[in-house]
């Protein structure tokens, strides 16, 4: 019996080094784009397991998640309860998530922030759209409307994240900044603004109108899309 069983074993890790090196040589020869997202989780998490079968662990990620974008940005404890994923595999993924975010907010940072929109939209969307609590960021901005930095000032619950008004001021008066753009999500995937976000931001644009502190936006991240105030009339 262990004769047979050895003889399956080798049959079994033939067949998955075999189907690594055929996915590994679709990508050489093709690229990564005509990929379905299994395959791209199944590439990624071959560095993690040099050895074995990642197939069921790359689509339990997307049934628990939704979406590739959804895997990113789970929390690492979240990542962990998907079977097969363990702290180094978690880790892993969220390396590429943080990749994703720097590359963003490089390409964000390097000039005017108004004349990169569509920069903005997909930083932000990759930042927030699949965050499972609501989140509150500012964007601080120079004279030249150049990112000064991008700073979390609140994180809440599923529909909530309180802000203080005069804590985003404090905060801009420190980093000498010149106007700001709002951002935050909700988790539940639909961008509309609330009645209670239109509210906070005009107690935020009030609040910077006597220090000469511009608010160009807010913008509102689900993973339905980013709805814009100022696109909407809002602001």
């Amino acid at each position: 019996m262990d004769d047979v069983s050895d003889s399956a074993r080798s049959r079994f890790a033939d067949q998955n080094q075999g189907h690594r090196e055929r996915l590994r040589e679709r990508v050489r020869l093709g690229g990564f784009d005509p990929l379905p997202d299994y395959e791209l989780l199944e590439l990624q998490l071959f560095r993690t397991f040099p050895r074995g079968d990642v197939k069921p662990a790359a689509r339990a990620l997307l049934a628990r998640f939704g979406s590739f974008g959804g895997v990113l940005g789970a929390s690492v404890d979240e990542l962990k309860t998907v079977p097969g994923i363990g702290l180094n595999a978690a880790m892993d993924l969220k390396l590429l998530h943080e990749a994703a975010l720097r590359l963003g907010r490089e390409s964000i940072s390097k000039r005017p922030v108004i004349s990169s929109w569509s920069a903005l939209l997909g930083y932000v969307r990759v930042a927030l759209a699949n965050e499972t609590r609501e989140q509150f960021r500012v964007l601080f901005l120079d004279k030249k409307n150049q990112l000064i930095v991008d700073e979390r000032m609140n994180q809440g619950t599923v529909d909530h994240a309180p802000v203080y008004p005069r804590e985003v001021m404090r905060r801009a008066l420190e980093l000498s900044a010149s106007a700001l753009i709002l951002v935050h999500n909700h988790p539940s995937g639909d961008p509309t603004p609330s009645g209670s976000d239109i509210d906070m931001t005009r107690q935020i644009i009030e609040a910077g109108r006597s220090l000469k502190i511009a608010i160009h936006d807010h913008l509102v991240v689900g993973r339905e899309g980013v709805a814009s105030f100022k696109a909407l009339g809002l602001i």
